[in-house]
């Protein structure tokens, strides 16, 4: 366990990582939203073991959601978030306010990411992406120099970061940490929260229907429609989950192949009671 310092403003955090960059000392950064469980626990834990420092913010950022989703609902627990970094080896968390971070609103600049900005996640959240990389760039501008940690649950997210930091020259070293699950399966999500019942149970199918399309995969097709039907079939088979899309994708570019070969990224959305969950896997032929 690690004393923890919460900063709630720019010139400060910077002030206190510029200290510990004049002694040489190496950063992780773990961005997130709040509502830690055990997948963010993870990443801080891998940056701690990586870094002699480890900062991780707390902010909900209001320019990756749309009107209609659940900005003013999105669970929070500074508390209990608190605690979690501090067991996870955090050394300063940056919980910054909105105007903070955005001092004039609307805000007039924004970060755009083309190509893999496209499709998947994007087509039912069109705006979503460019908030997240408007976010992620400010946190890297605040940060500096760092190793920066993100989970593979939401991978288009991950390479989207990735290409960002690599076409912007941004001096980040992006990271990606492999999903966290509950017991059966489930991905852990800090939305999860809002399954309850019998949606909480039927949200497994998730894992399930990437299993099917791993079995695919391992029984030797390499058509990717054939794969990805094979997922549907199991999201479809539950009638309390609602098929979003599922996806069997070249890992790097995001698209979809004539054929199945290489890196291949196994990718999944529905929706299951109140929340839409996501889901993947990695498979390599």
């Amino acid at each position: 366990m690690t004393n923890i310092v919460t900063i709630d403003n720019v010139e400060d955090l910077r002030a206190a990582l510029f200290e510990h960059r004049c002694a040489r000392e190496s950063i992780g950064f773990v961005p997130t939203m709040g509502f830690l469980h055990d997948g963010h626990a993870s990443l801080m834990r891998a940056a701690a073991a990586e870094n002699d420092v480890v900062v991780a913010s707390i902010f909900v950022n209001p320019l990756q959601f749309a009107p209609d989703e659940d900005l003013d609902d999105y669970p929070r627990d500074l508390v209990g978030d608190t605690a979690l970094a501090r067991e996870a080896g955090v050394h300063y968390l940056f919980t910054p306010v909105r105007d903070l971070m955005y001092p004039i609103q609307p805000v007039a600049t924004t970060i755009s990411v083309g190509g893999l900005s496209e499709g998947l996640e994007a087509t039912t959240r069109p705006t979503h992406f460019a908030g997240v990389a408007t976010v992620v760039t400010k946190l890297f501008s605040i940060v500096g120099q760092c190793k920066a940690y993100f989970g593979e649950k939401d991978f288009q997210q991950l390479a989207i970061i990735k290409r960002m930091v690599i076409d912007l020259s941004l001096p980040v070293d992006v990271v990606g940490c492999p999903i966290i699950r509950e017991p059966d399966g489930l991905a852990m999500s800090s939305r999860n929260t809002y399954l309850e019942g019998a949606d909480r149970t039927a949200a497994a199918v998730l894992r399930r229907a990437l299993d099917a399309g791993v079995a695919a995969v391992d029984a030797g097709e390499r058509d990717p429609q054939v794969v990805m039907s094979d997922m549907a079939a199991v999201i479809e088979s539950e009638p309390l989950a609602s098929l979003d899309y599922v996806a069997a994708v070249d890992a790097a570019s995001l698209e979809i192949p004539s054929t199945l070969a290489g890196e291949i990224r196994l990718l999944v959305a529905a929706q299951v009671g109140r929340p839409r969950l996501i889901d993947n896997c990695g498979v390599r032929i």
